[in-house]
């Protein structure tokens, strides 16, 4: 069984009732523990009820990351 550990967690908020929670995560299992990084799409429901839409992971490895941090990053002017 997979046990999911939030680490740490921030949240950027856009438009109405819309954010990106994006959270350093690990997955805990028998063999051992992986870490990650989560990028997750939501919007607030009556304002206040958070809904999670859609979700993408980043291997928590240095280079991949940095990887990603890097094209995010080229887009920035």
């Amino acid at each position: 069984m997979v046990e999911f550990v939030t680490l740490k967690e921030k949240e950027v908020k856009f438009g109405e009732n819309n954010f990106f929670e994006i959270a350093s995560k690990k997955a805990v299992t028998d063999e051992g523990e992986k870490p990650f990084i989560s990028i997750t799409r939501g919007y607030y429901k009556d304002g206040t009820d958070k809904k999670f839409t859609k979700a993408i992971s980043i291997p928590e490895d240095g280079k991949t990351l940095k990887a990603v941090v890097d094209i995010l990053d080229s887009f920035v002017e």
